[in-house]
């Protein structure tokens, strides 16, 4: 079969390596022209995705990356996998409309349109059928099919891939989602079939809300702990040994990535603005994790003044990880990039290193930990990589905030 894959990203791109795989013909449909531009070169920006991978899919003839949409014509199977992003703290589903409208623009009778962009329910049926309605004068479910299957991809996440990961497929009818559902068990290992479009709309976004509200609990809990002079981290060890009624959640920085500082405001917002309906406690921890990069700078301009008697204006400060997790290079959403902002927004002279391939970005100085720490004021771990030599970190500095709860115990090392 030849399918298109809208969005050569994080989703999108793991999705055609699977498909070629599997022996089918894919159009990789990205219109960023740097990103086409490597694609070509079988160069992955994409953290599952090597190298290898990519050129040995070029390799086949069957992998096309390209931006033109008249390559798209004659698919079978089209795959939606494109940003849902926020604008203006509001869901913006631009990306999902304009690439429906060029999807409809080469739409043959009986082909397949799936969205697996994350959004809120609904979507599939009150925006994407329509546009493909509208412009080809077809009824969807019976002149075609359409499908919803959310993306569970954890980038750099090497026990649960693209493959082997479960799949949720949904249909606009029984019709539809059998077919969906024939194309996703071609190219992985599980599929989990939903009644409704919106039931697995639903699912995905709650997916990521119920990590969300856990994180901003415990990130609670650290501030509690921290007044009540606990040790959370001790603390959650504790419950952690609980066999049943208790999931462990870590507290951090903030929350990040491409999902949790997104996905619960599609859900919030959707049903305040469509329903009336106030989902609360999700809007507090939305308040909550967002304020806890200033919890973070707060904290560690208290141990500077305490360590050194000095502001924050001037102070000079090693920011360890810009990633939103370890093992990544993903800085979407980062809430280390936000704390590196505020703390040089306050005066600070931020040095930050990653070991991310895009060593220019926001500004990272380099990928290793520097040989000689003592001409700092502190040291901040906000993304623990595996790179990263900590006991290294902590024999030579001589004041680090630890947000990950990973550190040497030392006297020096204060953690979240």
């Amino acid at each position: 079969m030849k399918i298109a894959v809208m969005g050569q990203g994080y989703v999108g791109l793991p999705l055609a390596m699977a498909a070629v795989t599997a022996g089918h013909t894919v159009i990789g449909f990205e219109p960023a022209e740097e990103r086409l531009l490597h694609l070509m070169n079988g160069k992955s920006y994409v953290d599952d995705v090597d190298d290898q991978a990519l050129a040995g899919a070029l390799l086949t003839g069957r992998y096309e990356p390209t931006r033109h949409p008249a390559e798209l014509a004659d698919y079978d199977v089209a795959v939606i996998t494109v940003p849902t992003p926020l604008a203006n703290g509001q869901p913006d589903l631009s990306f999902v409309e304009n690439a429906t409208r060029t999807l409809a623009a080469h739409l043959q009778a009986g082909a397949l349109v799936v969205l697996e962009s994350t959004t809120y329910p609904g979507t599939t049926r009150d925006i994407v059928v329509p546009i493909l309605e509208k412009a080809t004068g077809w009824t969807a479910g019976e002149d075609f099919h359409v499908g919803f299957s959310p993306e569970r991809i954890d980038p750099g996440n090497p026990a649960w891939t693209f493959g082997n990961t479960p799949k949720i497929v949904s249909g606009l009818t029984r019709g539809c989602r059998d077919l969906a559902e024939r194309f996703y068990a071609g190219i992985t290992q599980c599929t989990v079939l939903a009644e409704t479009l919106e039931e697995a709309e639903l699912a995905k976004v709650f997916e990521n809300t119920f990590r969300h509200v856990n994180i901003a609990l415990v990130n609670e809990l650290a501030q509690l702990a921290h007044v009540l002079g606990a040790d959370v981290w001790r603390t959650l060890d504790l419950a952690g040994t609980k066999p049943f009624g208790f999931a462990k959640f870590l507290p951090g920085p903030g929350v990040g990535g491409h999902c949790l500082p997104v996905d619960p405001v599609y859900l919030t917002h959707h049903a305040r603005t469509r329903h009336g309906h106030a989902v609360r406690l999700v809007e507090l921890a939305q308040d909550i994790n967002s304020v806890q990069p200033d919890y973070v700078v707060q904290r560690l301009q208290d141990g500077i003044n305490q360590r050194h008697h000095l502001g924050m204006f001037g102070a000079r400060i090693l920011a360890l990880g810009a990633a939103y997790k370890p093992g990544t290079a993903d800085m979407r959403q980062s809430p280390a990039l936000e704390v590196i902002r505020r703390l040089t927004a306050k005066g600070a002279l931020v040095t930050v290193i990653d070991p991310s391939p895009m060593p220019n970005y926001v500004g990272i100085t380099g990928s290793r930990v520097p040989d000689d720490l003592s001409h700092y004021d502190a040291v901040v771990l906000l993304t623990p990589h595996d790179e990263f030599d900590l006991q290294r970190v902590a024999d030579g500095s001589a004041y680090v905030l630890d947000t990950r709860g990973v550190m040497p115990v030392a006297p020096h090392i204060e953690r979240l």
